[in-house]
């Protein structure tokens, strides 16, 4: 829910801040629900930090002044021995070769508090630091809500398109950031769980570190159980679907993964909720009209296309997930797998990545390659749009494209800093919502509204609430018995 304009000005604000990372960029975060580089981020406020930070709301957005910032960050084991320069060029993507080049030279990028050349090569145990003029995107204005609170816990609905940590391009801007203006500079977070930026719903925030101690415990060892919501193309099957597929980071700078034999064990269970067709079912072309090139027969790609459910105009379901395991991306990429993506996943449902099949079945990556998976995926927020097939058939499709995060073309006047667009609403939100927490023995559980998304559309009767897990936790319970206690 969009909060009311506050007259604040977007003034530059002097500030320095360090935080233990470097600034990088990703469309979605490996490794941690908002960290690309895999740190875990100091939030704290630097000596001459004005705090709380100059937010002001504009248009249903939550913005932040530019301000200066430092980073810093030890030297990685797999950054030993590489140029500085190529760390930056193939680890952080959102300013171009050239200007990193430029901070290095000029002392902006320092290794050791030292101005050092961009073949330096790293060494165990460097320090560096990168000095800029931070402009964070801006980030939905929907307020967080409060399900449980008591002396050892905060149980929120996170709102979409806010990160947990602050990370990459966010600091202010963050769950952890955004809650600490709102109850004082002296309070400290102890996130216990992990929300993609983009993704909704319960997460825990512990007060102090005995509590959150004891529920990441009951996390790892598995016997906590989570159910998650998402809004999927087309129509998903019936009864439970258990999907035991691995799955493999390919690219640390973009956060992707795919299903890969050589990756990590992966088990999820889905089964629908409810399916709402399209308003005008699409119109089917003949199979006189679906021929290949050399003959008169209808190409192994094309019959897909007439038979599978999930191209285009063929409505959505919801669908309930049980996340056996906790896999990056795990449930985006398994349901992009079954060939049913979430239905407004800037990544896994984008066709200009990975065509009109969508990534449907191809763990050997016949059909699209890595390289060219990775590279389509680079321009997105660049020179292309990250949009979901979802917007591709609706009328407001041209006013998505103009109006979502691109480099505008202009420069920051102080600093020279290309500038983005701001993100449009496809890129401030997920149809995945992290619905219910909940301890396998029974002794406590949390549970959010579902999102207006998974609601019954006009005209349509369905589901507004869910049973619990038994029928989900029964489909695997032989072989995860942790989750049946």
């Amino acid at each position: 829910m969009s909060q009311p304009t506050q007259t604040m000005s977007p003034t530059t604000t002097p500030a320095t801040i360090v935080i233990p990372e470097l600034v990088s960029l990703s469309i979605e975060e490996p490794k941690t629900s908002e960290n690309p580089v895999g740190e875990t981020p100091c939030s704290g406020k630097g000596p001459d930090t004005d705090w709380p930070a100059p937010y002001y709301l504009d248009n249903g957005l939550r913005r932040v002044a530019p301000y200066h910032f430092t980073y810093k960050t030890w030297c990685k084991q797999r950054w030993r021995g590489r140029e500085v320069l190529d760390i930056f060029e193939s680890e952080f993507r959102d300013r171009p070769l050239a200007y990193y080049k430029h901070a290095i030279e000029t002392g902006q990028v320092c290794v050791n508090g030292k101005i050092v050349a961009p073949d330096y090569i790293l060494k165990n145990g460097n320090l560096l630091s990168h000095t800029i003029h931070r402009h964070e995107p801006p980030v939905s204005a929907a307020s967080i809500d409060i399900l449980h609170e008591d002396d050892d816990m905060i149980v929120i609905n996170k709102p979409s398109g806010i990160p947990v940590h602050p990370a990459g391009r966010y600091n202010f801007n963050s769950v952890i950031e955004i809650m600490k203006s709102e109850r004082g500079a002296e309070w400290i977070a102890y996130p216990c769980n992990r929300l993609d930026r983009l993704t909704s719903g319960i997460m825990f925030i512990a007060k102090h570190p005995k509590s959150a101690e004891r529920l990441c415990a009951q996390i790892q060892q598995r016997s906590v159980r989570k159910e998650y919501i998402a809004r999927v193309i087309g129509d998903f099957p019936d009864g439970e679907v258990v999907c035991n597929q691995p799955i493999l980071q390919i690219s640390p700078k973009l956060g992707l993964n795919r299903i890969r034999a050589d990756g990590k064990f992966s088990r999820t269970v889905f089964k629908k909720l409810a399916y709402y067709p399209p308003r005008e079912p699409r119109v089917r072309p003949s199979s006189s009209e679906i021929i290949s090139d050399e003959t008169s027969n209808p190409t192994p790609e094309s019959a897909e296309e007439k038979s599978r459910p999930w191209i285009r105009k063929e409505g959505y379901s919801i669908v309930r997930c049980l996340p056996v395991t906790g896999r990056t991306h795990q449930l985006r990429v398994h349901l992009q797998h079954l060939g049913h993506p979430i239905q407004n996943d800037p990544i896994y449902a984008n066709q200009r990545v990975w065509g009109i099949k969508l990534g449907y079945n191809d763990p050997e990556a016949l059909e699209n390659t890595d390289e060219d998976i990775i590279a389509r995926l680079n321009r997105m927020g660049k020179e292309d749009v990250a949009d979901a097939v979802a917007y591709h058939d609706e009328m407001v499709d041209q006013y998505y494209k103009k109006k979502a995060e691109k480099m505008s073309g202009e420069l920051c006047e102080i600093c020279d800093t290309p500038l983005y667009t701001d993100p449009g609403e496809q890129e401030l939100s997920l149809w995945l919502h992290s619905l219910r927490y909940e301890d396998s023995g029974g002794s406590w559980s949390y549970a959010s509204p579902l999102p207006d998304w998974a609601l019954p559309p006009p005209g349509f009767a369905g589901p507004t609430e869910v049973g619990n897990l038994d029928e989900l936790v029964d489909a695997v319970k032989d072989e995860n018995p942790e989750l049946a206690n």
